[in-house]
């Protein structure tokens, strides 16, 4: 798994790309520091590249989720392709975050 952080004025933006199973999950969540960092902003996280998520990575996502609630910002998940997406709304998460094609 690959992250890639892109800031501007008024957001920040996770680019990911690969596959966020188990193995890769604990360097995804040191990877995000700066993300939850910036948890006071508006955050998307491109997902247009990424080919799955395991739970381990939801867990991760929904951590992002909290932090940006308690400080005042908000997640969006940019481009999941239909596999990933699938595996939010099996979870129950569709309801949890913003979605963007």
């Amino acid at each position: 798994m690959k992250l890639t952080i892109e800031k501007n004025d008024t957001n920040i933006t996770g680019i990911l790309e690969g596959r966020l199973d188990t193995a890769a999950s604990t360097q995804f969540a040191i990877d995000m520091e700066e993300l939850m960092e910036n948890a006071d902003k508006h955050i998307v996280l491109n997902c247009e590249k990424m080919e799955f998520i395991s739970s381990s990575g939801l867990r991760i996502f929904l951590s992002l989720r909290k932090k940006t609630i308690s400080q005042g910002g908000d997640v969006t998940i940019k481009g999941a392709i239909p596999a990933v997406k699938q595996v939010f709304a099996i979870t129950g998460f569709t309801a949890l975050f913003k979605f963007e094609d």
